[in-house]
């Protein structure tokens, strides 16, 4: 049995279907609502709160392989719980900010999860994504709303990734032997500036979308309002205040592990342009 968290997000969503079209035995998704998952055929849909670790035991009943999106709950309580429960592979989705950026508060978070797995007895596979495709969403409402999307750093690009990249590289290391005991740095095929970006989703809803650059400061005062001003200098470092070669270095992680090259943003705007319209 392979149990994946965060079923219904933009990584366990795509992994389920993965493993349903690999025939990849007994498949589990937890969801903290039954009623609302949308899980394929054969899929077993079970309830579970990551803020409520005792939840999570009937879903972790009968489970060999656990994927695990990191710091949606008290990790070590997870952690300990699928030890308890018998489940001998996890496949955790951490931060490339761990290698680039070590000294920021949330890399050092994902790091303490890592150490956790490592030590927990069980074996592991540890996925470190950079700037995950999907962060555009939170120009949605803005390009729905045929404004003007502000943002600071406009013309350094990231080597963003479409999260189905992660999640074909977790159905490889939760379905194939080989792969524990590896930590794999994952990036999209190329660096994609936000200007691009917005380009790109232009492309795909056949219209134009109006761009701006912006200050780091008019940036950060409207990110603090709901990130908070230490979350908020973070991700303005990692989206261009603070880059560096190893954040910015393009991997081929993605092919190598599934044999299919990387999904590129212009896919991802593709594949989500009804979330703009």
């Amino acid at each position: 049995m392979i149990l994946v968290t965060g079923a219904t997000g933009n990584i366990g969503s795509a992994l389920l279907q993965e493993l349903q079209a690999a025939g990849a035995g007994p498949l589990r998704g937890l969801t903290r609502d039954i009623a609302r998952a949308a899980f394929p055929e054969g899929v077993e849909a079970v309830a579970g709160d990551f803020a409520d670790t005792a939840s999570l035991k009937p879903a972790l009943n009968g489970v060999r392989s656990l994927f695990l999106v990191s710091r949606m709950g008290s990790d070590a309580e997870i952690i300990e719980a699928a030890r308890r429960a018998g489940v001998e592979h996890v496949v955790l989705v951490s931060s490339i900010t761990v290698q680039t950026h070590p000294h920021l508060g949330p890399a050092g978070e994902n790091l303490a999860v890592e150490q956790l797995l490592q030590g927990s007895g069980m074996t592991w596979t540890i996925l470190r994504p950079t700037q995950f495709a999907s962060n555009a969403l939170w120009w949605a409402g803005t390009i729905r709303g045929h404004e003007t999307v502000r943002v600071p750093y406009a013309d350094i690009g990231l080597p963003t990734i479409h999260p189905a990249d992660i999640a074909s590289v977790a159905r490889v290391a939760l379905t194939e032997s080989g792969h524990q005991e590896r930590t794999y740095a994952l990036t999209g095929p190329e660096r994609v500036t936000a200007r691009q970006q917005v380009g790109a989703i232009a492309t795909a809803l056949g219209r134009n979308v109006p761009f701006a650059e912006i200050s780091r400061q008019a940036a950060h005062r409207q990110m603090a309002a709901f990130l908070g001003n230490e979350a908020a200098d973070a991700v303005l470092d990692l989206t261009g205040g603070d880059v560096n070669d190893e954040l910015l270095m393009v991997r081929d992680t993605v092919s190598q592990i599934t044999g299919a090259p990387a999904r590129t943003f212009q896919q991802w705007a593709s594949d989500n342009a009804s979330a703009f319209r």
